[in-house]
């Protein structure tokens, strides 16, 4: 009786081993997302988040900074994007971010885009001011989703961790 006590309990242990690790590769996770935006004079930038695919394509919108509809045109490749697959974005839409300000989100990343040649982009748009089509892009690795990536314009830096 002893033995099948023991061999029930590995094989539960088995079980619970392998489904934690389906767990982990398949689905998704949250991350949070900090944004520390640069000390720039004039209006909030406007930043969309998005998913491109190993080709360089757009595949997702993650998340919009700025949530009135007149000013995503500023955000000229994005906004090509957006207007063929016109989404609802008010589940993943806040705020614009002023100069100096930061703003924390949370993006939903597939866990089968880490390591897999995906990356994220950060574009940015200011109205009568620039517009930065990669403001901030890196590719979805372990590394890079653990640290701190900078921007080339409006954006100082973005942070990610796992929620």
């Amino acid at each position: 009786m002893k033995k099948i006590y023991h061999l029930f309990l590995i094989l539960v242990l088995a079980l619970f081993s392998s489904s934690n690790v389906n767990a982990q590769s398949g689905g998704s996770t949250k991350y949070k997302c900090m944004v520390q935006m640069t000390n720039y004079m004039g209006e909030g930038a406007y930043i969309v988040v998005s998913l491109i695919d190993p080709k360089g394509a757009y595949e997702k919108t993650l998340y919009v900074m700025g949530s009135d509809k007149k000013w995503y045109r500023d955000l000229k490749e994005w906004h090509k994007f957006y207007a063929k697959k016109a989404t609802n974005l008010s589940a993943i839409s806040g705020a614009s971010v002023s100069g100096g300000d930061r703003s924390v989100v949370f993006l939903d990343i597939e866990n089968s885009k880490i390591n897999s040649g995906y990356s994220l982009r950060f574009e940015s748009a200011v109205e009568d001011q620039a517009y930065h089509v990669k403001d901030l892009e890196f590719q979805l690795t372990t590394e890079n989703v653990a640290g701190k990536n900078d921007g080339t314009g409006f954006i100082r830096y973005v942070r990610l961790t796992p929620n």
